[in-house]
């Protein structure tokens, strides 16, 4: 008998929007957080909430802002002498403490509640975790207040660590189901090359299937540790699981609403949603690829199959080697000839069966459809 994993979440009222404010939209150029944006972001927030809107807030700042109220009080050269990780513990245990109460007393003003929201990777591991985290946001909502989501940088370590809020953001989005993900930078959207070049132009729609990797800037953002590749790459992946993502410039006024009110007034870039949206429990599977507990190579027809739109169970006969030991249940990657990471699934049988069984016809699935992840 298969396990059963999802479990029912509270009701949010109305949409929910996912929004992720950039480290470069709310500090200023020295590194301090700028209270008017921070302060005119929670206006808008606040009369969306007002709209019957919920809003689930996934905002950078915490490491940024630490560093900032640390500057004058650790000794001269101090911070330069801690490893990376321990820079962005000591900070973000300062930071995250002083941009919580900012945005607590900022929406105080309204006479809406915000709550703290702390994750690691590690929470996106388990499907009890991830049950566990989404029923915390969806209670919430349901009671009106407004989920404030970062990463634990105190606890998190290189190796577990986000690629940074974008890629938070995104898993959150896909997690609670949200109607929209909106992605605020400091710049307007996608460029066709480096946007401080006249000869770029701003993609304002880009629809599903669109590959425009070659053109995005590598660079990363000054106080992020995220960059435009990095928020074109999980855009496209919401947006491939029936999510619409919108990039657009977090530092012009009133930004959000108008988004919403007048999109057309706004210049930015939207990823357009898929047609269909993966299941709850697919969307876990998604977001656990980086604790796979081992690999299965596939050959061409096989790969052809998995990612065609029947949406087929991985059987024996397509599979090519079997790598690493995993057990029944474990998150498992699928790759083709070429070493390219095609799907990630939980396994139907350990390793040892889907070794034995390998090339064979008329064997169980080690993959089940329901249970398998396209990352393609």
């Amino acid at each position: 008998m298969e396990t059963k994993f999802d479990a029912p979440a509270p009701a949010a009222r109305g949409d929910i929007i996912a929004v992720k404010i950039g480290s470069n939209v709310l500090t200023r150029p020295d590194g301090t957080l700028d209270i008017t944006r921070l302060s005119h972001l929670a206006d808008q927030i606040a009369a969306l909430h007002r709209r019957g809107v919920a809003v689930i807030l996934i905002s950078s700042g915490a490491v940024a802002s630490g560093r900032s109220e640390l500057r004058h009080h650790l000794p001269e050269g101090e911070g330069h002498r801690l490893d990376p990780v321990s820079q962005r513990q000591l900070y973000s245990a300062v930071g995250q403490a002083k941009l919580i109460n900012r945005y607590f007393d900022l929406f105080r003003e309204h006479n809406i509640p915000c709550g703290q929201v702390l994750t690691t990777k590690e929470s996106f591991s388990t499907r009890r975790h991830y049950l566990n985290q989404q029923n915390c946001i969806a209670t919430m909502l349901a009671a009106g207040v407004i989920p404030i989501v970062n990463e634990n940088d105190t606890v998190s370590v290189t190796e577990l660590m986000f690629t940074d809020n974008d890629e938070l953001s995104g898993l959150i989005a896909t997690m609670m189901k949200a109607s929209r993900l909106i992605i605020l930078s400091n710049i307007d959207g996608v460029y066709t090359g480096d946007p401080s070049l006249p000869s770029s132009r701003l993609v304002e729609v880009i629809e599903p299937g669109a590959d425009l990797t070659g053109a995005i800037s590598t660079s990363r953002s000054t106080n992020g540790r995220g960059g435009m590749a990095t928020k074109y790459r999980i855009a496209s992946r919401v947006a491939a699981e029936g999510i619409p993502v919108t990039i657009a410039n977090g530092t012009r006024t009133n930004i959000l609403l108008d988004l919403l009110d007048h999109p057309s007034s706004v210049p930015s870039t939207t990823f357009v949603a898929a047609s269909s949206r993966p299941s709850s429990v697919k969307n876990w599977i998604g977001a656990s690829e980086g604790f796979a507990k081992g690999r299965v190579t596939v050959n061409d027809d096989a790969a052809r199959a998995l990612t065609g739109p029947e949406g087929v169970s991985l059987l024996p006969v397509g599979v090519t080697a079997v790598d690493g030991a995993f057990e029944r249940g474990d998150i498992i990657t699928v790759v083709d000839p070429a070493g390219r990471t095609i799907a990630i699934g939980r396994a139907a049988v350990d390793s040892a069966t889907a070794t034995a069984t390998m090339g064979a016809h008329g064997e169980r699935y080690i993959i089940h459809a329901d249970y398998l992840y396209i990352n393609v």
